[in-house]
């Protein structure tokens, strides 16, 4: 049974972390797409609710809050009113945006803990925790950044590497850091709550690897087995902090539920409260019934940052708690990058949905046209102002825009505004008519398959065939000598017109009102999509209004010069900012450093890595290989013969298959920018650095 043959859908958006504004990103991943999805089901009569909300729990709250100097009570509240407003204002259509904070959520997540607990279904045990002994206090995964052992990334936190998408443990990490202090945080014995993911492994190899294969989207699916093929170990469902959801144990006071735990409960508490505001019963979307055919379908749009959590742990939560549907599916997209370089809220190299939607107040559709356009569906794609403007520019102005304009303005002038059928259908005509019936299936094959991008081009192919049909037919030409002709071309072209408002409603729902309005035409179902006789004989328009205007250089350049700003600013704080001295070490810890100069002999990238590379180096003492993760920063061939300062007595190590017997010394730069530490001038190679 086909995905849209359902009667009944739960579509749920990640819940935004309430502690910052949304950017084009967080659109490009997991509102845009959710929204086309959902808009599409109700053009087809489905029974569908749309979910989402702010998550305000959890490290990256409380670290704002730190950051900020004020309560996660106050970040929660400034953030979530942001947010909701910008999706309001940009047409996000949830049916509900609810919080994390709610007493109704707080409840169902107890209860869903207790329900595990009594079940027996938690490992209860002691283990070493990272505490930071400046703060005084345990620190949870995100409170804990390092290098990530899979693919040497710097910034990986505790629980997830957000560049290579591995699942991790805080005791994974090389060289941890506690967020807070900067410090080396201490290992301290906590007691814990796990679920025991190892437990379910078979399970969710059978419903997710055998039962999924060919439905979910490929780089959904290579996640999964890759953690799979990795073997699942319990992961802690407490933590050690001071804000959060109570665990519901006298014995755990002070302790806060996982917020992978209770976040994705978050949906359902969503679910919960819309009942309750609507009528409705909210088991009927989230519960099994007696009657699997009256089962909801659940989708969750997602980034891909959040493919385990969605895939394999909150599945294994429904399961284990029983009664709850599990997903249909999880269509996760990439990340979007802008201008040559990753979205970073740090840096503030971002497009700020706010903020564009103060600069360009009237353009939602623009931006959503363009997104899709460009969404990373199955890899990381990029957003340009060029590209913004040229598509704006000459798809929607050029093309949609030009052939709704010239129709409505012809029908205006030649016949009053009038549809009229005027002479017998040719060849052309028909051919013209086939060829638009096709496009509603088409569109419909995408957007039930998850291809948002190729859905959209089919909707523009059909206001392509508008275009083309036009200039063909020449009815400004053609109305010198045959009126009766001109009625018809103008009665097909209304026709291709009146079908592009149809479609248009899942991609750009302002536009496709605009066009209703034109046209006089109440807005139609998608079951219309594809006729021929939307606009009847003698029906009268209503007035021509401007779809879209063209982005000017100086808008472009205003958005460029922002960007460049942002860059400034930051490279001055940089200057202006360095990291504190670590704590102190003795002279005799320091005197056990056996740093030496090296001379670089050989240098190759290590394979299926981005960020490695093989040396061999000459350090006076012998020749030895050290592996370094410096390659997004220097060409093999540029680095043979320079000369580095190289620790020669670090305990060897495995990395990628290969031992690597040292480390180089680098220096790096606020934007994490790497350089070499070496002399100004050639040295013998095994020189001591002192």
């Amino acid at each position: 049974m086909s995905t849209l043959s359902k009667k009944r859908y739960t579509i749920t958006s990640a819940l935004p972390y309430a502690n910052g504004p949304l950017h084009i990103g967080h659109l490009a991943g997991a509102y845009l797409p959710g929204d086309i999805f959902v808009r599409f089901l109700r053009l087809n009569h489905k029974d569908v609710v749309y979910v989402c909300g702010s998550d305000e729990h959890g490290a990256a709250i409380t670290i704002k809050a730190k950051k900020e100097g004020v309560t996660p009570k106050e970040i929660i509240d400034k953030y979530n009113k942001q947010i909701k407003d910008s999706f309001e204002d940009f047409g996000i259509s949830f049916d509900i945006y609810h919080r994390t904070s709610e007493p109704i959520h707080h409840e169902l997540s107890q209860e869903f803990f207790l329900n595990l607990y009594e079940k027996g279904e938690f490992i209860e045990k002691f283990s070493e925790q990272y505490y930071d002994q400046e703060f005084n206090q345990f620190l949870a995964d995100r409170y804990i950044v390092g290098t990530c052992p899979h693919c040497q990334n710097e910034g990986a936190y505790g629980d997830q590497c957000e560049k290579c998408g591995t699942s991790l443990s805080p005791t994974d990490l090389i060289n941890p850091k506690s967020t807070l202090s900067g410090n080396t945080p201490i290992l301290k014995e906590t007691k814990h709550w796990y679920l025991p993911l190892d437990k379910y492994q078979p399970w969710l190899e059978e419903w997710l690897i055998e039962g999924k294969k060919g439905e979910l989207k490929s780089n959904v699916f290579g996640q999964c087995q890759s953690w799979l093929k990795s073997g699942l170990q319990p992961r802690s469902m407490t933590r050690d902090l001071d804000w959060g959801v109570d665990v519901p144990l006298t014995e755990a006071e002070g302790k806060k539920l996982y917020v992978w735990l209770d976040a994705p409960i978050g949906y359902i508490s969503a679910t919960k409260q819309w009942a309750i505001d609507n009528g409705k019963n909210w088991e009927d979307y989230w519960k099994k019934p007696a009657n699997p055919e009256d089962e909801s379908t659940l989708i969750h749009f997602i980034g891909k940052d959040n493919i385990v959590f969605h895939c394999i742990i909150f599945p294994a939560i429904l399961h284990a708690h029983g009664g709850y549907i599990l997903p249909d599916n999880v269509p996760a997209n990439e990340f979007l990058n802008l201008e040559g370089d990753k979205l970073s809220t740090s840096r503030n190299h971002a497009v700020w949905l706010h903020e564009y939607l103060e600069e360009f107040p009237d353009k939602q559709d623009e931006l959503r046209y363009v997104l899709t356009s460009i969404l990373p569906e199955t890899s990381d794609s990029e957003f340009t102002w060029k590209d913004f403007q040229a598509r704006v520019n000459n798809e929607l102005v050029a093309i949609l825009g030009n052939f709704v304009n010239r129709v409505m303005v012809l029908s205006h002038k030649y016949f009053d505004g009038k549809v009229l059928r005027g002479s017998t259908l040719t060849d052309a005509d028909r051919n013209v008519f086939s060829e638009l019936s096709k496009y509603p299936g088409l569109i419909e094959q995408s957007i039930g398959t998850y291809r948002f991008r190729e859905a959209l081009s089919h909707f523009m192919n059909a206001a392509r065939l508008g275009n083309k049909y036009l200039a063909d037919e020449e009815p400004w030409k053609v109305i010198k000598n045959d009126e009766e002709r001109v009625k018809t071309v103008l009665f097909v072209a209304s026709q291709i017109v009146a079908n592009l408002a149809v479609l248009a409603q899942p991609f750009l729902p302002k536009t496709a009102t605009k066009l209703f309005e034109m046209l006089n035409l109440p807005q139609q179902s998608w079951d219309q999509a594809g006729q021929v006789d939307l606009l009847h004989e003698e029906h009268q328009f209503g007035e021509v209004q401007l779809l879209f205007e063209k982005i000017a250089d100086e808008e472009v350049e205003f958005q460029l010069s922002k960007l460049a700003q942002a860059k400034i600013n930051n490279a001055q704080e940089a200057v202006s900012v360095v990291p504190p001295a670590k704590t102190n070490v003795t002279f005799d810890e320091f005197m056990k450093l056996d740093i030496r100069v090296g001379t670089i002999l050989e240098a190759e990238k290590v394979a299926k890595t981005k960020k490695l590379l093989k040396l061999k180096i000459d350090t006076g003492i012998d020749q030895r290989t050290v592996v370094s993760g410096i390659a997004e920063f220097f060409t093999p061939a540029d680095i043979v013969g320079k000369q580095v300062s190289i620790l020669v007595n670090l305990e060897p190590r495995e990395i990628k298959g290969i031992m690597s017997q040292g480390m180089i010394l680098m220096a790096e730069d606020a934007d994490g920018r790497l350089d070499f530490v070496s002399a100004s001038s050639t040295i013998k190679s095994g020189s001591t650095v002192r």
